[in-house]
């Protein structure tokens, strides 16, 4: 008796699913992200022409000032695939530093993970260390002598470092700056003598000599430094935080919309070219499935959240 009443609930619900995957797209598509400049925005718009060739529709860069904006408006989004997030791990980083007007996970529909964004570390060549090993020989033997620079309070350069302390048992002095310009000014200065910065951002201090790379931060090598050993395989075994850079959809967006929308962004990622483009801005590309994706999401949460809390790191 109670199947035979749930069953046309069931099939009802299906029939609008599957109605509403059929007449998707019906308009343009408006891909929410981070102000222009930002490795979201660019992601946006390397994927944004192929998504519009692939859907039949015009596919709309809608850059909000601050990765909070951003998400905050794809959450409240009507969830039938006309509006898209593309977001960083900012998305639920920041919701573990402080309160957020969204739940990174159920006010979200995970699409696919576009990029792995991983960090090198690095040192001024004044640094007596050409190896992880000898950094935290140094970092033991002058404990708080070395300073290291970041992006700001919970950015990657910060949470990268605070693991490699704890995990290292070392003593490094956190030096904030507001950016990736200063926080590298500082580090070419001397001013401050270590970093943790992404591969983009980085690679042409190291390649001139201005800068000396140590290892990279995931936990297997990366194409972008190939000659790098990861730091998990340089004396601290299991260390490993990338930066994660996907697609998501307002939470309840049909799964047929969601199988659609995956389809064509994954078919834009397998490009050589969008491969290439993507390798040239410090990043690799992913397109896993929504599932693994969510799953990603879940263990980076889980990473950094520990790191955070056993940093004792607060939001400005």
């Amino acid at each position: 008796m109670l199947l035979s009443r749930i069953a046309p609930i069931l099939l009802g619900l299906l029939s609008v699913e599957m109605a509403s995957a059929q007449d998707y797209p019906n308009r343009p598509i408006r891909i929410v992200t981070v102000a222009i400049g930002g490795g979201s925005d660019f992601a946006s718009r390397l994927i944004a022409p192929g998504l519009s060739a692939g859907l039949g529709q015009p596919v709309i860069v809608d850059n909000r000032n601050g990765a909070v904006v951003a998400s905050e408006v794809a959450s409240k989004a009507t969830p039938d695939g006309h509006t898209l997030l593309v977001q960083g791990a900012a998305l639920w980083v920041f919701t573990l530093l402080q309160k957020a007007p969204y739940d990174p996970v159920e006010d979200f529909s995970p699409i696919t993970q576009l990029t792995r964004e991983v960090s090198v570390l690095v040192v001024h060549p004044s640094v007596a260390a050409n190896t992880v090993k000898e950094l935290i020989a140094l970092a033991k033997a002058k404990p708080g002598a070395l300073n290291y620079s970041s992006t700001g309070v919970g950015g990657p350069a910060h949470l990268n470092a605070e693991l490699f302390k704890s995990m290292a048992g070392v003593d490094l002095l956190h030096v904030s700056y507001k950016g990736t310009a200063p926080a590298i000014t500082a580090l070419l200065g001397g001013q401050v003598q270590v970093m943790f910065n992404e591969t983009g951002g980085i690679a042409a201090h190291v390649k001139s000599g201005k800068l000396r790379a140590l290892a990279v931060t995931s936990a297997t090598p990366s194409p972008l430094f190939p000659a790098l050993p990861t730091i998990s395989a340089s004396g601290l075994p299991g260390y490993e935080l990338v930066g994660i850079t996907g697609f998501h959809a307002p939470a309840r967006t049909p799964a047929t919309v969601i199988r659609r929308v995956h389809q064509e962004i994954v078919r834009v990622l397998n490009r050589a070219d969008v491969k290439e483009k993507f390798l040239n801005a410090g990043s690799e590309t992913v397109a896993n499935s929504p599932e693994q994706f969510a799953a990603v999401i879940r263990a980076d949460m889980d990473r950094k959240s520990k790191v955070i809390k056993d940093a004792g790191i607060k939001a400005d």
